[in-house]
C-alpha cells in the first residue's frame, strides 16, 4: 500500500494540533482509559468541593442583602456547551448565552444558593431557585422591592423576578432574553416594568452551514497605516457565513416587561443592539446599534454603529452619532468621534460624552486631548462642551446635588490621574483640582466616592452638605486596611469614619443612614468567614493616631456564614518585606501549611504576576492582606501537601512606559532573586526545593525564569504567551509594535530561549482560549521548542477550556498536574549538583 507522506504538525491547523495533542497525552503509557480525567488525592478533593462562601449584594434601600453563592466549578458538561465565535463574542446557539465571561477569562458563572437576610433581624429567608437552570445576572429594584434575574433553561434564558419580602420567586411570562451582546435586562425609572432585550420572534432558522455557503475568508488592505491591538482580535468573523450568524444570533429586539403582569410591549423592530439606557425620568432610551460594513480584523465593539434617541415608544427620535468603521485605532488609544456616553442622573434626560481632540493617539502633543459636549432633550440644540481636558477623559462621577460632580483624567504616559470638582452647569474657566497623583499610588489613593441610588434607579454621589464619603483598600506599609471617609469638598478637609483594626480585614459595604452614623461592613479574619457586620459611630476618638479612624464605633453581626472548610485554618500567614538590590522595596506573603513547625525547612512554591509601574516610588508599595480568610484554589492547594507559598511575590517591572520592557528580563531575574533570598531568610523555605508557577503573564514569567536563571528546581506555566512576535501590536503595557521595538519582542520571549531551557516545565492551556495574547499554539510551540532541544518538559491541554480554568474536571486534573510534578522535580528532587535518581541508576547499570 502507497503511503501519504505525513503531514508536519507546525503546518495543521490550531484544531488539529490540540486534537493529536490530547490523544497523545490520552495514550500516554500507564493511563487506563483514554478519556479520564485524573484526580489528585482524596484531601484536595474535600476542600474542592467545599462550597463557596456567599458574596453580598445589599438593596438599595439597605435592609436587604442577597448572599448568593456561586458555582466555582461547573461540570466539564457546561464547559463543554457547543458555542460559536462570534466578532469577540462566544454565543451558545442553543439559548444565545455568552458562553464565557468578558475577555475569555471564564465560563459566565451560576449562582449555587441565594438567601435574603434581614438587616435588621439578621432573619435568613432561603430562595428556591429553577430546577436545572443555571441562575445569574441578579438585578435589585431601587424600591428595593423586587429582585430580577435570569434563567438559563434547556432552550431560552427566562427573566424571572422575586420578591424581597418573602423570597419567593416566578417567571415573567414568556420572555426569551437575549444576552448575547449585554444589557438583557435592566430595571426602568417607575421600578414597574423592565427594559429588556428579546430574540426576536420571528427569527426563524439558523444560517445553514455548508460547503457552498461558507466561501473565502478575503481581507484587503489600500496603503492606509494604522495599528489594531492584539487584544481586539478575539474571535473575529471570517467570511460571509459567519456575518450571517452574527446578524442571526445578534439581532435584538427591544421590549418592556411589565414586572407584575409579565405582559410583553415590543419597542421599535429588531436590530443588532449593543447598549440601551433609559434616561432618568423614563420617557428616552438611548439606543446603540451596530450596521455593516463588519470587519474580519476587529471585534463588534469597533464595528459601524449609530447611537440613536428613541421615545418611550420605540420611535427614533434623534441620531446623535453615526461612527464608521474604527479598525485602525492606535494602541492605548480611543477611537474618534462621540464616545462614552451617558445620561446625567439627577436631570430627566440629559446626554454626556466625551470627543477625542488628539485623534485618539497618545503619541499626538496636544494643549488639550478631549473634550465634553452635553446635549438637553428635545435634543434638537447645538451641543454645549462643558470642559477641556489636558489628558484622557476618565468620565464623571455625579452628586446627588444637582450639577455638582467630579471631572476625572488620565494620562497613559505618565501613569497619572487627576480628579476636578465642576459645576457642569457653569463651569469655571479654570476647574479646581482635588486630587492628583500616580495612578500606581496606593498608600495615597483617597478611595471612590461612596454612591447611593435614587428612586429613578440611577446611582450618584452621596452627599451631606458640603460632604461626600470616599471608600478605599486603605493600603500601607503593614497590608490593607479598608477605610471609610467623610470629605469636604470646600474645604478638602477629611474625617476618618471607620478603618479595618489591624487582625481583620473589614471592607466597607453601605452606608444605611443619610448621615453616615451607621453602615455596613464585610468582615473577614484568618479564623472568620467573610460576614456582614451593622457598625453604628460612637464619641469622637480625642487623641486618634495619624490615618486611624476618628470616632468609636460598635458593631452587630448581621450575617452569620459558616466555614466551609475548617481544615484550611491550620494554614498561617506572615507579610515579609525586603529591597530589591536597586532599592526597590517589595513584599510577599509567606504562607505555610496546616501543621507546620517552627524551625523546619519545607518545599516552597512561588506566584507571582508581574506589574508595570513608572515609578519605583510606588513599585514597591504593599498590596493585600495577611488577615484574609483563604479558601484554597489553584496553586494553593498545594498547601495541603506540605509546601510553603511565598505567595503574591511584587514583580515590578519599572521604568517609562513607553519603553519599561527594555529592562525586562534582568528586572525579572532581580525581582526573583530577592524574593528567594527573603524566602530562606525566614527559616521556612529550603533553598534546594523551591519552584515557581505563575498564571498567563505570570506563566511568561515563569518560562523565563527557567530559562535564564538557577534559583528554582522546576516551574509550572499555565495560559501564557511565549512568543511575543504573535503578538505583533504589544502587550501588556509596551506599546511598539515589533517592527519598531523587534529585539525587545525576542527577549521578552521564552520560546526563542527553548534550548535554554533544561530545568523541568509542565506547561498547562485551555484548549479554547480566547484571549488573543494567549492563544493555545503558544503553548504547544514552547513545548515542541523544548522537546526538540532535549529539554524536561510536560503538556496538558485542557479540552474546551478557556483562559482560566473552569470545570471541576479540569481543576481536579490541574491540582493532580502540580502535585505530581512539583513532588517529582522539587519535594523530593536530588540536591542541587548531584545526578538524579535515574540518571544514577542509568549509569550503573552501564558498568
Amino acid at each position: 500500500m502507497k503511503m501519504r507522506p505525513r503531514t508536519p504538525l507546525s503546518t495543521r491547523p490550531p484544531a488539529v494540533i490540540l486534537a493529536i495533542l490530547c490523544a497523545a497525552a490520552a495514550a500516554e503509557p500507564g493511563r487506563a482509559e483514554a478519556s479520564r480525567y485524573d484526580k489528585p488525592p482524596q484531601y484536595v478533593l474535600d476542600v474542592m468541593h467545599a462550597p463557596a462562601p456567599p458574596n453580598p449584594y445589599v438593596s438599595p434601600t439597605n435592609d436587604r442583602i442577597l448572599l448568593v453563592s456561586w458555582v466555582w466549578y461547573p461540570p466539564i458538561a457546561q464547559v463543554a456547551e457547543p458555542f460559536l465565535k462570534l466578532a469577540g463574542v462566544r454565543v451558545e446557539p442553543r439559548t444565545r448565552r455568552k458562553h464565557d465571561t468578558p475577555g475569555g477569562y471564564g465560563i459566565a458563572p451560576c449562582a449555587q444558593t441565594i438567601a435574603l437576610v434581614d438587616v435588621k433581624t439578621s432573619r435568613e429567608t432561603k430562595v428556591t431557585l429553577p430546577a436545572d437552570g443555571c441562575v445569574d445576572s441578579l438585578a435589585w429594584s431601587a424600591d428595593g422591592r423586587r429582585f430580577a434575574f435570569r434563567n438559563t433553561a434547556k432552550d431560552a434564558v427566562e427573566l424571572w423576578v422575586g420578591d424581597a419580602s418573602s423570597g419567593a420567586i416566578r417567571r415573567l411570562g414568556d420572555a426569551r432574553l437575549n444576552p448575547m451582546l449585554g444589557s438583557s435586562h435592566q430595571w426602568m425609572p417607575d421600578q414597574k416594568s423592565l427594559l429588556v432585550k428579546l430574540v426576536p420572534a420571528n427569527a426563524g432558522a439558523a444560517p445553514a452551514d455548508s460547503a457552498a455557503s461558507i466561501g473565502p475568508g478575503i481581507q484587503e488592505s489600500t496603503g492606509q497605516s494604522g495599528e489594531s491591538s492584539t487584544y481586539e482580535t478575539r474571535d473575529t468573523l471570517s467570511n460571509q457565513h459567519d456575518e450571517d450568524l452574527f446578524d442571526y444570533y445578534a439581532s435584538s429586539q427591544l421590549a418592556l416587561v411589565d414586572a407584575d403582569s409579565g405582559a410583553i410591549t415590543p419597542l421599535g423592530e429588531p436590530a443588532i443592539v449593543t447598549d440601551v439606557e433609559p434616561c432618568p425620568d423614563g420617557q428616552y432610551l438611548l439606543v446603540t446599534t451596530i450596521h455593516k460594513p463588519y470587519s474580519y480584523v476587529t471585534t463588534y465593539p469597533n464595528f459601524p454603529h449609530d447611537v440613536e434617541v428613541w421615545d418611550r415608544s420605540g420611535r427614533k427620535l434623534r441620531t446623535i452619532a453615526s461612527l464608521p468603521l474604527a479598525d485602525r485605532v492606535p494602541i492605548a488609544g480611543v477611537p474618534t468621534g462621540p464616545r462614552d456616553f451617558d445620561w446625567r442622573p439627577t436631570e430627566p434626560a440629559t446626554l454626556v460624552w466625551a470627543e477625542a481632540l488628539d485623534n485618539g493617539d497618545w503619541n499626538v502633543t496636544v494643549p488639550q486631548r478631549d473634550k465634553v459636549l452635553m446635549l438637553a432633550a428635545p435634543f434638537t440644540a447645538t451641543p454645549s462642551e462643558v470642559a477641556r481636558v489636558e489628558q484622557r477623559y476618565a468620565g464623571f462621577d455625579w452628586s446627588e446635588r444637582r450639577g455638582t460632580a467630579l471631572l476625572g483624567e488620565y494620562d497613559e504616559n505618565k501613569h497619572w490621574r487627576k480628579t476636578f470638582l465642576i459645576d457642569v452647569d457653569h463651569p469655571a474657566a479654570r476647574l479646581p483640582v482635588i486630587w492628583d497623583l500616580s495612578s500606581d499610588e496606593r498608600y495615597k489613593d483617597p478611595g471612590q466616592p461612596v454612591y447611593k441610588t435614587l428612586p429613578n434607579g440611577r446611582r450618584v454621589m452621596r452627599q451631606d452638605g458640603d460632604a461626600i464619603f470616599l471608600e478605599g483598600d486603605g493600603a500601607s506599609a503593614e497590608g490593607d486596611r479598608p477605610f471609610l471617609d467623610r470629605f469636604d469638598l470646600g474645604s478638602r478637609r477629611t474625617v476618618r469614619l471607620f478603618r479595618s483594626e489591624p487582625t481583620a480585614l473589614e471592607y466597607y459595604l453601605r452606608l444605611t443612614d443619610a448621615r453616615g452614623r451607621t453602615f455596613l461592613t464585610w468582615r473577614q479574619s484568618p479564623t472568620e468567614p467573610p460576614n456582614a457586620v451593622l457598625r453604628t459611630l460612637g464619641k469622637r476618638v480625642s487623641s486618634a493616631k495619624a490615618g486611624e479612624a476618628d470616632y468609636a464605633s460598635s458593631a452587630r453581626a448581621v450575617t452569620h456564614i459558616p466555614d466551609p472548610t475548617p481544615v484550611v485554618r491550620g494554614v498561617k500567614q506572615r507579610l515579609i518585606k525586603y529591597t530589591r538590590k536597586d532599592g526597590t522595596p517589595l513584599s510577599f506573603t509567606l504562607v505555610t501549611p496546616p501543621g507546620y513547625k517552627e524551625g523546619t525547612r519545607i518545599p516552597a512554591i512561588l506566584y507571582a504576576y508581574p506589574l508595570d509601574y513608572a515609578s519605583a516610588s510606588t513599585a514597591g508599595q504593599v498590596s493585600g492582606s495577611e488577615q484574609k480568610f483563604l479558601m484554597l484554589r489553584n496553586y494553593r492547594l498545594l498547601l495541603l501537601s506540605g509546601y510553603a507559598i511565598i505567595d503574591s511575590a511584587a514583580f515590578p517591572i519599572v521604568g517609562d512606559p513607553k519603553k519599561a520592557y527594555d529592562t525586562y528580563l534582568e528586572q525579572l531575574v532581580d525581582d526573583a532573586q530577592a524574593a528567594v533570598d527573603a524566602a530562606v531568610a525566614t527559616g521556612v523555605v529550603d533553598p534546594d526545593r523551591i519552584g515557581v508557577t505563575g498564571h498567563s503573564h505570570g506563566a511568561l514569567m515563569t518560562a523565563n525564569l527557567i530559562a535564564h536563571c538557577d534559583l528554582f528546581r522546576a516551574g509550572v506555566a499555565t495560559s501564557g504567551s511565549y512568543n511575543k512576535t504573535l503578538t505583533p501590536f504589544g502587550f501588556q503595557n509596551e506599546r511598539r509594535s515589533v517592527w519598531k521595538g523587534q529585539n525587545v519582542y525576542l527577549q521578552v520571549s521564552p520560546f526563542f530561549f527553548a534550548d535554554k531551557i533544561k530545568l523541568p516545565l509542565l506547561i498547562v492551556h485551555g484548549a479554547d482560549d480566547a484571549n488573543p495574547g494567549t492563544t493555545p499554539i503558544q503553548s504547544v510551540k514552547l513545548y515542541e521548542g523544548i522537546r526538540g532541544n532535549g529539554g524536561t518538559a510536560r503538556l496538558v491541554m485542557l479540552p474546551h477550556e478557556p483562559h482560566w480554568y473552569a470545570a471541576m474536571e479540569s481543576n481536579e486534573q490541574l491540582a493532580y498536574e502540580e502535585l505530581r510534578w512539583f513532588d517529582k522535580y522539587v519535594k523530593n528532587a536530588s540536591p542541587k549538583g548531584s545526578a538524579p535518581a535515574e540518571t544514577k541508576a542509568g549509569a550503573a547499570a552501564k558498568n
